[in-house]
C-alpha cells in the first residue's frame, strides 16, 4: 500500500494589513482576492502632494476604502513618543481585532517592540514582511532605486519575519528577478510588488493549512542599506561615467527625477540610454556638451563615454521626446548641459 500524505484543510487567515504606497497597494489588492480575509488596514496619514498640494490619502487607504475594510491612521505606534495618545488608542483597537496576522508593505512607520510582541503571540511567525530586494542587500528605505543605481544584474523579493532591528528579521521565502538594461525604478517596482504578492500569498496559504516553515537566519555577510534618496541625488553630474549617470536617471524614474540645467532652466531628464559602446570615438568636449542630435534624442558627452537622452521634460511642461524637445527650444550641437 502507497504511502498517503494527509494535508489538512486551509483555514483562511484574518490579515492586519499595513502599507502606504503603490507598491503595498498591489499586494494588498491581491490579498483580496485570495480566501484570506483582510480585517484592518494601517496606514500613514493623507498628507499634501503633487503641484497643488493637495491632501491625498494613501494607494493603501485609497484601495482599502475601495474594498470596504476598515482604515486606522495613527501618526506613530510609539507608547512613549510624541503621538503617544494616537499609538495608546490603535493599541486598543489592535487588542480588539480578531486576527491572525500582521503584514507588512512599505508602512513607513517604524513598528515597535510592543507590536512586534503582540502579533507574535497570535501567530508563530509574528509580523511578516514583505521586502523588495534579496536580503540582507539593500535594507532600508529605498531598495529598488538603489539596485538600478548600483548596477545590480538582478535583484528580487524577501518574505520576512519582522524585528527591531532594521529589515534584519528571519527569511521565510525568497525569490530573484532579473533587472533589464533599460528598466526604471518604475517599471522594476511594478514587477517586485506583483512577486511579492504572489510569494506572500503562497507563505500565507502554507500556515493556513498549518505547515510549518523555518525560518532562515540572514547572512551577516552581504549586508548594504539602501538609503534614502535625498532632493541633492537628483542633479546629474556630468563628469560623472557615463554608465553611472544613465543609472541614475533610470533609478529616479519616476520619482523624484534626475534634473539638469540648460541656459539656467532646470531640465528633468526621464530616460535615457549609455552610447558609450557604440560610440565611434570617445568625445574631448567638456562634459555636458552635446555632441549630436537626431531623431532618437539628444547625444551628450560624460566622462569616458556618451549618454543619449531619450524623454525630457521642462518647467511647467509635459514630458516628451528629447528630439522633439530639442526642436522646441532650437537646440544646438555644442549647447551645454551642467
Amino acid at each position: 500500500m502507497g504511502h498517503i500524505t494527509v494535508v489538512k484543510p486551509m483555514t483562511p487567515l484574518k490579515i492586519v494589513f499595513a502599507g502606504t504606497p503603490e507598491f503595498a497597494a498591489i499586494i494588498l489588492e491581491a490579498l483580496v482576492k485570495t480566501c484570506h480575509q483582510v480585517v484592518a488596514v494601517l496606514t500613514q496619514p493623507d498628507r499634501p502632494s503633487g503641484r497643488g498640494l493637495k491632501v491625498l490619502p494613501s494607494a493603501v487607504k485609497q484601495k482599502a476604502l475601495l474594498h470596504q475594510i476598515p482604515v486606522y491612521q495613527p501618526s506613530s505606534l510609539k507608547l512613549d513618543g510624541k503621538y503617544a495618545s494616537e499609538a495608546l488608542q490603535i493599541k486598543g483597537q489592535l487588542e480588539a481585532l480578531d486576527f491572525d496576522v500582521m503584514i507588512v508593505a512599505a508602512y513607513g512607520l517604524i513598528l515597535p517592540k510592543w507590536v512586534l510582541d503582540f502579533v507574535q503571540e497570535k501567530n508563530d511567525q509574528g509580523c511578516i514582511n514583505v521586502h523588495a530586494s534579496l536580503l540582507p542587500r539593500w535594507r532600508g528605505a529605498a531598495p529598488v532605486h538603489r539596485a538600478i543605481w548600483s548596477g545590480d544584474d538582478y535583484t528580487g523579493t524577501t518574505i520576512m519575519q519582522m524585528e527591531v532591528g532594521l529589515d534584519t528579521g528571519p527569511i521565510l521565502a525568497t525569490e530573484t528577478m532579473p533587472i533589464q538594461s533599460l528598466d526604471t525604478t518604475g517599471t522594476l517596482h511594478d514587477r517586485l510588488a506583483a512577486q511579492g504578492a504572489r510569494i506572500l500569498i503562497e507563505v500565507l496559504n502554507k500556515i493556513a493549512h498549518g505547515a510549518k516553515i523555518e525560518p532562515i537566519t540572514q547572512s551577516i555577510n552581504g549586508v548594504i542599506y539602501a538609503e534614502k534618496i535625498k532632493k541633492e541625488d537628483a542633479k546629474i553630474q556630468w563628469s560623472a561615467e557615463a554608465l553611472l549617470i544613465d543609472r541614475q536617471i533610470r533609478a529616479l524614474n519616476p520619482s523624484p527625477g534626475a534634473s539638469t540645467t540648460l541656459h539656467q532652466e532646470i531640465i528633468k531628464v526621464w530616460l535615457s540610454e549609455n552610447m558609450s559602446q557604440s560610440w565611434p570615438k570617445l568625445p574631448e568636449s567638456q562634459p555636458g556638451t552635446i555632441i549630436d542630435i537626431n531623431e532618437l534624442g539628444i547625444c551628450v558627452s560624460a566622462m569616458n563615454g556618451v549618454v543619449r537622452l531619450l524623454e525630457v521634460q521642462k518647467a511647467g511642461a509635459k514630458r516628451m521626446s528629447a528630439s522633439l524637445f530639442a526642436k522646441s527650444v532650437q537646440l544646438k550641437v555644442g549647447d551645454i548641459f551642467k
